[in-house]
C-alpha cells in the first residue's frame, strides 16, 4: 500500500469534514444571528431547523473524522446540503453580482455533495474507526 493510498483519504474526510463541523459549532455559538438569517430566507420553526442542522453538520463532520458510520454521516450532509442549497442559494431569483455570488455558493455545494457522494459510495477508506481498527472497511 502507498503513502497516498494510506493516508489521502483521511486527509480527504478531515478536509471535507472541516466546513461542516466549523458551520455547525458557529450555528450555536450566534445563534441569534443565525436565527435572523433564516428569518430573511421566510422560514418557519426556525429554532427547531437551525438544531437539527447545527446538530447534522456536526455529527457528520465527526463520523467523517473518525470514518465511524462514515457513509450515514456524508449520506445526511448530503441532504443536510441539497435543501440548504435550494433554500439559501436562489441564484435563479436574482440577478446581477447577487445571482453570480448565489451561483458560485451553489455549485461549491454540488462540489461538496459529489465529494459526500464518493464516501456513501466507497466508504471512509483507511484510518477510520468504522470497522473498530484502522483498517480499510
Amino acid at each position: 500500500m502507498t503513502l497516498i493510498e494510506r493516508y489521502f483519504p483521511f486527509v480527504g474526510r478531515i478536509l471535507l469534514s472541516l466546513i461542516f463541523l466549523v458551520s455547525g459549532i458557529g450555528k450555536f455559538l450566534d445563534w441569534s444571528g443565525n436565527v435572523a438569517y433564516a428569518e430573511q430566507n421566510g422560514l418557519f420553526a426556525i429554532p427547531i431547523l437551525l438544531a437539527i442542522a447545527g446538530a447534522v453538520e456536526i455529527l457528520g463532520a465527526l463520523s467523517l473524522i473518525t470514518g465511524l458510520y462514515a457513509r450515514i454521516g456524508a449520506l445526511a450532509l448530503f441532504g443536510l446540503l441539497a435543501v440548504i442549497s435550494l433554500v439559501f442559494h436562489d441564484f435563479w431569483t436574482l440577478s446581477g453580482f447577487e445571482a453570480q455570488l448565489q451561483l458560485t455558493q451553489f455549485l461549491k455545494n454540488l462540489a461538496i455533495m459529489g465529494g459526500l457522494l464518493c464516501i456513501v459510495v466507497t466508504g471512509p477508506g483507511n484510518l477510520s474507526l468504522g470497522t473498530g481498527k484502522y483498517t480499510r472497511v
